[in-house]
């Protein structure tokens, strides 16, 4: 009864858009985080190598680049950053506007505050809606209950000891709905919701590294920009950055 009007619920309550983000996304809480110091130092790697690249020969000289990411040798170098296709097309995006050279810095910037907040609300959707799901537990477990007393009443006149039983299967379903809502849905809600923040972290170290550079600074101040946006647990140090920048110039 429980599963059944949880899932019932799930199913009326929301969209088909909210449902398939919904079942798309369940399956990453097996996976690890892939937003790793790894993938952050490979994607200074490429936007260095990119700004250099444009400071060297101008901006023009990305356009090959920017257009066929997937055939360009210079992203072809970093196959993290390449199989995520949403970054790829935040990265080319912004790129190809500023190659166009037709907004300034606030413009574009406006423009990105925007494009990673709708990123935020449409990721934000799956953790939502198990959280949702996760505060109707308990509702369901106590209409469960409900129809167990229903069915206890049914049965009065049996021996003392049968009727305690019916009547500790009732409660059953108050426990499940608590134990469902607070003990698994809820912490996989807390889970989505950790995993999505990751992937909107990302876009604003992008977005923080791509303005510096629209502002005069050199790549390298402009990654250094860049990686202060981290968090503690993914940010190299400016040592390891460079150093990892230098083997990957090399290669």
């Amino acid at each position: 009864m429980i599963g059944g009007g949880a899932g019932g619920a799930f199913l009326v309550g929301n969209n088909g858009k909210a449902i398939k983000a919904t079942l798309k996304a369940l399956p990453s809480i097996l996976k690890g985080s892939k937003f790793s110091k790894a993938l952050y130092m490979e994607l200074f790697a490429l936007l260095y190598e990119i700004l250099a690249k444009v400071r060297k020969e101008g901006l023009m000289a990305i356009e090959s680049d920017v257009d066929s990411p997937h055939e360009s040798p210079v992203f072809s170098k970093y196959p993290s950053i390449v199989s995520d296709h949403h970054v790829v097309e935040f990265i080319t995006d912004y790129l190809r506007i500023m190659v166009g050279g037709n907004l300034n810095a606030f413009e574009i910037e406006n423009l990105m505050d925007n494009e990673i907040e709708t990123h935020h609300h449409e990721g934000a959707v799956p953790a939502g809606v198990v959280a949702k799901l996760g505060d109707g537990l308990p509702a369901f477990g106590i209409v469960a209950a409900v129809m167990g007393v229903v069915h206890t009443m049914e049965s009065v006149g049996i021996p003392p000891a049968e009727l305690g039983i019916l009547i500790a299967h009732a409660l059953v379903g108050t426990f499940l709905g608590i134990l469902l809502a607070y003990g698994f849905v809820g912490p996989l809600s807390s889970l989505l919701e950790q995993k999505h923040e990751e992937s909107t972290k990302l876009y604003n170290v992008i977005k923080v590294t791509l303005l510096a550079s629209l502002n005069g600074y050199a790549p390298q101040v402009a990654v250094e920009f860049g990686r202060k946006v981290l968090y503690s647990t993914e940010r190299p140090t400016f040592g390891e950055l460079e150093e990892h920048i230098k083997q990957s110039k090399s290669k």
